[in-house]
């Protein structure tokens, strides 16, 4: 019998491909996976507020850089909430990685540019949830 959890992610980008992209590779090796999908960081906090922590996603993916609000905008307002966030983005400036450590991400992770990369952020993906 599989007794992998079930994971929810929250993934928040303004480029749909970029989201379709890591949807199917988290996919193919962990089809049990629930994705919701979002496009900036305010809709981010939308999410969280209109659900109980029960219903809270196990990850949440943010874009460093997105419309409405980006991701220290949203990390800053998520300081209280005890789910692990990563970033994902094509920004690999020092400074963007540090604010967002400081700001309690888990990871901070260059977007892949290859399928290797990708699973390999993926294996990490459900490394930093729990998974064995």
């Amino acid at each position: 019998m599989d007794q992998r959890m079930q994971f929810k992610f929250l993934l928040a980008d303004d480029d749909r491909d970029d989201q379709e992209i890591l949807m199917e590779a988290i996919l193919q090796d962990h089809p049990d996976t629930q994705i919701h999908t979002v496009f900036n960081g305010q809709k981010v906090l939308d999410y969280l507020a209109e659900r109980t922590p029960a219903e809270w996603p196990s990850l949440i993916i943010l874009d460093y850089k997105m419309p409405v609000m980006n991701a220290t905008e949203v990390l800053e307002r998520m300081q209280h909430i005890n789910i692990p966030k990563v970033v994902w983005s094509t920004s690999n400036q020092p400074e963007h990685m540090q604010t967002c450590r400081q700001l309690g991400t888990v990871k901070y992770f260059i977007k892949p540019n290859n399928r290797a990369e990708l699973k390999a952020m993926v294996q990490e993906l459900f490394r930093i949830c729990g998974e064995r």
